[in-house]
């Protein structure tokens, strides 16, 4: 099968995010001018450089999130671990501005250690991000959020042998349809070596 994504693809659902899987999630904290915190899950995400880290994450609509981020420079990325899937699908509900989603879904939060925003205390691991742009991307309300890492929190039963590790951490990707994916398996592969 090929398809023009302009003209249609004649499936009952649209294959697309189905192909582009598994995506990490990035359960995105900030805190509004006013001091009302936002929690919201974002599946268009990724790190996209070492030094420094930075991370991506878009935004198909002009949420909550995202006039925060602009607001205040500043977000946290915590990842998602089996466990928290289902109070981070009651995150992804829209609601109103003044509605704190850590309280709506009866997740806990701690103050990130280098920038004014909340992160989720059970978090597998979390990135606290700078602001460094945002892009606005081609359709009609598309936007990506590139921020840098400027600090890291890890669960301690998340590190094994001086590595994070994805299987203890239990993180979850999101793949197409309603369909979600837990890291059980990894393997090692080395790079060749130059000849």
């Amino acid at each position: 099968m090929f398809y023009h994504p302009k003209e249609g693809h004649g499936l009952p659902h649209n294959p697309f995010n189905a192909i582009v899987a598994p995506r990490p999630i990035a359960w995105v904290s900030s805190r509004s001018e006013d001091g009302i915190d936002n929690l919201a899950p974002y599946s268009f995400f990724n790190a996209i450089a070492y030094e420094p880290p930075q991370i991506m994450f878009s935004s198909s609509s002009r949420k909550d999130s995202l006039n925060n981020i602009e607001t205040t420079g500043v977000f946290a990325v915590n990842l998602v671990g089996r466990p928290m899937v289902d109070v981070m699908n009651i995150s992804s509900g829209p609601v109103a501005a003044d509605i704190d989603e850590f309280d709506l879904a009866g997740v806990r939060k701690a103050d990130c250690a280098t920038i004014a925003c909340p992160r989720v205390l059970d978090a597998p691991a979390t990135l606290e991000c700078k602001l460094s742009q945002v892009v606005r991307l081609a359709g009609s309300d598309n936007h990506m959020v590139i921020g840098e890492v400027i600090g890291v929190h890890m669960r301690d039963d998340c590190i094994k042998d001086g590595r994070f590790d994805v299987t203890a951490a239990q993180l979850v990707s999101r793949l197409g349809y309603r369909d979600y994916a837990q890291v059980t398996d990894v393997f090692e592969l080395s790079r060749p070596k130059n000849r």
